[in-house]
């Protein structure tokens, strides 16, 4: 790829688009900050076309590009001190179908536990368990050796197995 036309950026976004804001809300856990950094990517995307190498496929490249804007929303001083006031009284507002589904997943015991590791550990299991990328792959994207991502996978699964004991274990009356 040596130049992007309108239609190509639209195809992406079509094809990546849904996996581009899944990623960076699991990482921001916030709706509106995802919808941003989604935009944001594709317009990253848009005018480094030239920097994609192809060393990796674009999937992995966009997703790379979705964790350092989420990691920067994460961050900046603007999300902690506008947008995570908001988590004591979130507005209610007309949902989309993507944001319905993702309030239901999050609502779910498990995702509510995958929401509760550690961002190091939690972007290894979703990229791994959700996107199905191959180690390869994922320490492209974070910039970490594979023995890191192997490291982060085996405590994400180790503490995710412990915290799913947990609740689900009860005690006989």
């Amino acid at each position: 790829m040596t130049a992007m036309d309108p239609m190509t950026l639209e195809e992406l976004m079509k094809e990546y688009g849904q996996d581009v804001w899944s990623f960076a809300y699991s990482i921001t856990k916030n709706r509106a900050t995802a919808d941003d950094i989604a935009q944001d990517v594709f317009l990253q995307a848009y005018r480094h076309l030239v920097s994609f190498r192809g060393e990796s496929s674009v999937r992995t490249w966009l997703l790379r590009i979705a964790r350092n804007i989420s990691l920067n929303y994460r961050n900046s001083a603007f999300f902690r001190r506008v947008l995570l006031p908001g988590k004591l009284a979130p507005s209610r507002q007309d949902r989309s179908a993507e944001e319905a589904y993702f309030e239901r997943e999050a609502a779910s015991d498990v995702w509510r536990h995958v929401f509760s590791l550690p961002v190091k550990m939690r972007e290894a299991l979703v990229l791994h368990a959700k996107y199905q990328l191959s180690l390869q792959e994922i320490a492209r994207i974070l910039d970490v050796p594979e023995g890191t991502v192997k490291s982060r996978l085996f405590g994400a699964r180790k503490r995710m197995s412990t915290l799913l004991k947990e609740e689900w274990s009860y005690e006989p009356i």
